[in-house]
């Protein structure tokens, strides 16, 4: 497997790379990592390849890990989102909840799976 190319951190394609380099970690299904961490990593697939298009089309954005306001922020620029992949505002929850200790319930094979589901559709988007 060839690493991939670096590029100036302006770049879309450095955050592009980003994604993919995330989405390779958030597939690597192990038993000695949590789901959790897994779609925390989905939902940085998302976040850096909404940002890659935000920055391809000069659209500024703020350092959030809100995927609902990024990819309003990009409809607002003119940016058409479509569907599937608006369905990353789901992945949000992942930004912070599940990166500690928590009481919440943990994730399920169903959630996790539907997370890198939704962070594919996001990168194959970004892509075009």
């Amino acid at each position: 497997m060839t690493p991939l190319e670096r590029y100036p951190p302006d770049d879309p394609r450095e955050w592009l790379n980003r994604a993919k380099s995330n989405l390779v970690m958030a597939k690597n299904r192990v038993p000695e990592v949590y789901l959790e961490d897994l779609c925390f990593k989905a939902q940085q697939v998302a976040e850096k390849a909404i940002k890659s298009v935000m920055i391809k089309r000069g659209a500024e954005f703020p350092y959030v890990h809100d995927l609902a306001r990024l990819l309003s922020l990009l409809e607002a620029a003119g940016e058409g989102v479509p569907k599937n992949v608006m369905q990353a505002e789901e992945l949000t929850q992942y930004a912070m909840s599940t990166r500690y200790p928590s009481l919440e319930q943990p994730v399920t094979e169903v959630d996790y799976s539907d997370s890198v589901r939704v962070a594919e559709a996001v990168v194959r988007w970004a892509e075009d």
